[in-house]
């Protein structure tokens, strides 16, 4: 009878701990923090298990097993702590994505913006039939200060207007659906290129600006200066250790971003045809509850490497955190990209594709005037002329 007891003992203890660990695995996945969880669950579950057939089979003393269970379970909570402190320093790494920009404070109109204001009457307005406008996060103060110079006084909403910013993959499509007149980016992929060539899109690229694409470290890495061929090597994987560029001993975290978006597109331009490792990525959950990789943010560790345009980084680098990489041997500064001595260099475009909107021509002229390289000038970008 005992034997039976037993069985069923055993058969429900595995029963309950296959289910319970089956439920809390999903949760975790679904809250986050799988890669930790779902092995430390699964540890204390089996623990927790070989517990219980200890005691059913009454194989443990009941002393032995209150210690060995509070040394356990003493185990799991260091565990725990350590990994969520780990977590909260990495968060507070976190120093800027394209999202953390807030481009709130540069709506054009808005009081105390911080879009450039012309002192002058602007020598081209449009009143009516507003050309729609949408770019890349790094490039909206350029655009809303166009704005603010030429069109209607009125409010211009981020997310529901003639004047959005969905950032540069979202709005080259939007420019090639149609529901966009003009947008404003560095040069277009390949990819992108091709996927306005298949859907029988014109582009109309007119160059307003030139900006440097900058490489970044966090400021106690020893490392002030990279050749292009240095930055080739760490992007492709052949370095993969600070210590080999006479820095740290410290494995190189090179961070990347997304496909499409314009810094990727620099990056790629600068690897000259040589192939680009996989980056780091983190685990997020799909929409249907299935795990899928996604290309994380740059975080400022003492081992990460990170690139963007020069303007808008400088609003991480203000924050003494991080500093801008010569590249060999020349600091990206405005002045060296005036003078071409900064060897990564380019334009930034306005683009147009099969409008019909009355007024882009002009609308382009007055870019490229005084008043339109004035405001790309004094937002901190090089103008074309």
């Amino acid at each position: 009878m005992k034997k039976i007891e037993a069985i069923f003992a055993i058969i429900g203890t595995t029963i309950a701990f296959g289910f319970s660990g089956f439920v809390i695995i999903i949760f975790s996945t679904i809250m986050g923090g799988a890669e930790f969880y779902t092995p430390l669950i699964i540890v204390t579950l089996i623990g927790l298990y070989v517990f219980s057939l200890l005691r059913i089979f009454k194989q443990m003393k009941k002393r032995i097993a209150k210690r060995t269970m509070l040394v356990f379970f003493s185990c799991i909570v260091i565990s725990v702590i350590f990994y969520e402190s780990y977590q909260y320093y990495l968060n507070s790494l976190e120093i800027m994505s394209s999202q953390d920009f807030d481009l709130e404070e540069y709506l054009p109109y808005k009081e105390d913006t911080k879009a450039v204001y012309i002192e002058e009457e602007s020598s081209f307005t449009i009143e009516e039939n507003l050309p729609l406008l949408d770019g890349a996060t790094a490039l909206y103060p350029v655009y809303s200060a166009f704005v603010q110079a030429v069109y209607p006084e009125k409010e211009y909403p981020l997310d529901d207007s003639e004047v959005v910013s969905s950032q540069t993959s979202n709005a080259f499509n939007n420019l090639v659906n149609g529901t966009v007149d003009m947008i404003f980016m560095a040069h277009p992929s390949e990819q992108q290129m091709r996927h306005a060539e298949n859907n029988n899109v014109q582009l109309e690229l007119t160059p307003i600006g030139r900006e440097a694409f900058v490489f970044f470290v966090n400021t106690k890495n020893p490392i002030e200066e990279l050749s292009m061929k240095e930055i080739q090597a760490i992007y492709s994987g052949e370095i993969k250790n600070w210590k080999q560029l006479g820095g740290d001993d410290e494995d190189i975290r090179a961070f990347q971003r997304p496909e499409g978006s314009g810094s990727q597109t620099a990056l790629i331009s600068v690897m000259n045809d040589t192939p680009l490792m996989d980056p780091p990525s983190k685990e997020i959950v799909s929409g249907m509850g299935g795990i899928i990789k996604e290309t994380s943010n740059f975080q400022n560790r003492s081992n990460a490497i990170g690139f963007s345009f020069r303007h808008f980084s400088q609003d991480m680098v203000k924050n003494g955190k991080i500093k801008h990489i010569a590249v060999e041997g020349i600091i990206p500064s405005k002045n060296n990209i005036q003078n071409e001595t900064y060897p990564i260099v380019d334009n930034f475009y306005a683009i147009t594709a099969n409008s019909d909107n009355p007024h882009l021509e002009n609308f382009l002229i007055w870019i490229l005037s005084e008043q339109g390289q004035q405001i790309i000038d004094e937002t901190g970008y090089v103008p074309v002329r």
